[in-house]
């Protein structure tokens, strides 16, 4: 066994101890005056994180900024950019909107400050060895020269030079950021007065007051009307879908919970996850037009999608014609979600799947190796798909697709168990269909989660019915299938566990 002398020892330990000393200190510098740019709000926000505890919200020109605690030692300025909100009041309510369900947006603040933080930390070891490095190359005898040489002048345009390439490996991760004159926070009630009721949830909201403050009180006062109004309609309905009789999964049954539709619509997210639970659920499917433009702005929409069901074993989606463009489908790929490449996977329950984006968004999804394909060559293209996995021995049990009639071949050819859908807004199924060959197969389409009238959802309460699904997955096949609906009224309607027989 190798011995080192105390001396030795006592040397390297002051190595490691100095190293982790000047990684420390580095590494706190480079943190505390980085940025990064992220999607929080519908807008493009940057990050800048601090040593206050507090969370201070930029809001711009007109709304006046915020702040409260963050919960920690660490705290961030949020820096408010551009959005394409057409008024300050659609601002106020996607702010609202946002507010009653702000863990997606929480999420992504976290993700940045946790990036910024290990970039810091690597950055901070990495220089912090640097000294160490050239402390060991220069050598014993060579450093005593060198101190020797330091009163002259030549020694000292050395050391400069030493100092200025320290400041300019530190100053590029964002040093020098101005700092703000002195601000006066008040109370977020003292602000609007006691004539407007404030929820418990803001107590330890502050607003900055200046000049142009006082005229946006009335945008104020509409966001926590609006704010207040939505928070209680989706947490009572939330509430109230832990008490809903729903079928529990038996022995062996696994449950995925299907959204469809939900339109930006976070505050329903909340209330497929209090569904999910209170029915033993495990896996979610989402059909599509999570977003109404495929807009980056309505990121806030996929994080708090993701946020919800961040915890669920599986999570598979589509994208949905209203969600133009690649941005939503990179994005939840981003965060864990399975999209589909013309391959069956594994699904719920040991069963298999395929999917399909809509062909009438920008992006097809699968089959991008062919440009200008209609609606109805993709379907041909998707039974034709379904049938060869079927010929394989590896059938499809469950279908997803946003539109279920881009499933009508592969349906009616008899290769797929089951075809999950949405798009019309309207609840149908599940039907029975009898393919050719006598083998049996259903279709099944989703109402809007989101509760939404056209592509629009963002709101204090519904629009419209919202729906949701729980699809029972057994011996590997779809079993049943359970609809709930949620009313604007709050109640709720149940049907009852419909089977799936084969």
């Amino acid at each position: 066994m190798l011995v080192l002398p105390p001396r030795r020892v006592l040397k390297v330990l002051t190595y490691v101890g100095t190293w982790l000393v000047l990684s420390a200190a580095i590494a706190a510098a480079i943190f505390l005056h980085s940025e990064r740019t992220v999607e929080i709000a519908s807008h493009e926000a940057t990050l800048s994180p601090n040593l206050s505890g507090e969370v201070v919200a930029r809001m711009g020109p007109v709304l006046p900024d915020l702040r409260m605690p963050s919960g920690s030692r660490i705290g961030v300025e949020v820096e408010l950019g551009k959005t394409d909100a057409a008024t300050l009041e659609e601002l106020t309510r996607r702010y609202a909107a946002i507010a009653s369900q702000p863990e997606g947006q929480v999420a992504v603040a976290q993700r940045a400050v946790e990036t910024m933080a290990r970039a810091a930390l690597l950055q901070g070891a990495v220089l912090g060895a640097v000294p160490l490095l050239v402390w060991g190359l220069v050598g014993r005898s060579r450093r005593r020269e060198l101190y020797a040489a330091l009163p002259t002048r030549r020694g000292v345009a050395v050391s400069v030079l030493a100092a200025a390439l320290v400041v300019a490996a530190v100053v590029p991760y964002g040093w020098g950021r101005t700092e703000r004159p002195a601000e006066r926070w008040i109370a977020l009630g003292d602000f609007l007065g006691p004539e407007v009721p404030l929820p418990d949830e803001l107590d330890e909201v502050e607003v900055m007051t200046d000049a142009t403050t006082a005229q946006s009180r009335r945008l104020i006062e509409s966001g926590i009307s609006s704010y207040d109004e939505s928070l209680r309609f989706y947490s009572e309905a939330a509430d109230d879908a832990a008490l809903l009789d729903l079928r529990q999964p038996e022995e062996g049954e696994t449950v995925a919970v299907l959204v469809s539709d939900r339109h930006d619509n976070v505050g329903m997210d909340k209330v497929a996850r209090a569904i999910a639970d209170t029915a033993g659920a495990t896996a979610v499917l989402d059909a599509g037009d999570d977003t109404s433009t495929g807009s980056r702005w309505e990121a806030f929409s996929l994080d708090s999608l993701a946020a919800t069901f961040k915890d669920f074993d599986g999570r598979w989606a589509v994208a949905g014609n209203h969600d133009n463009g690649g941005f939503v489908r990179s994005h939840l790929e981003d965060l864990g979600w399975t999209y589909f490449d013309d391959e069956v996977i594994d699904g719920p329950g040991g069963s298999r799947i395929l999917g399909v984006d809509d062909p009438r968004s920008s992006g097809l999804g699968d089959w991008r190796d062919q440009t200008g394909l209609s609606f109805s060559e993709v379907a041909e293209l998707l039974g034709d798909a379904a049938c060869a996995a079927d010929e394989e021995g590896e059938r499809v049990n469950t279908l997803l697709v946003h539109d279920a009639n881009i499933a009508k071949p592969a349906l009616q050819r008899g290769c797929v168990d089951l075809v999950l859908g949405g798009h019309v807004h309207v609840q149908t199924g599940p039907t029975a269909v009898t393919a050719e060959d006598g083998r049996t197969g259903y279709t099944y389409t989703l109402g809007t989660t989101g509760g939404a009238a056209y592509a629009i959802a963002i709101g204090s309460k519904l629009r419209r019915p919202a729906s949701i699904a729980l699809v029972t997955y057994r011996d590997g096949r779809p079993a049943g299938i359970q609809s709930i609906t949620l009313q604007p009224n709050g109640r709720f309607e149940v049907d009852p566990w419909a089977a799936l027989t084969y």
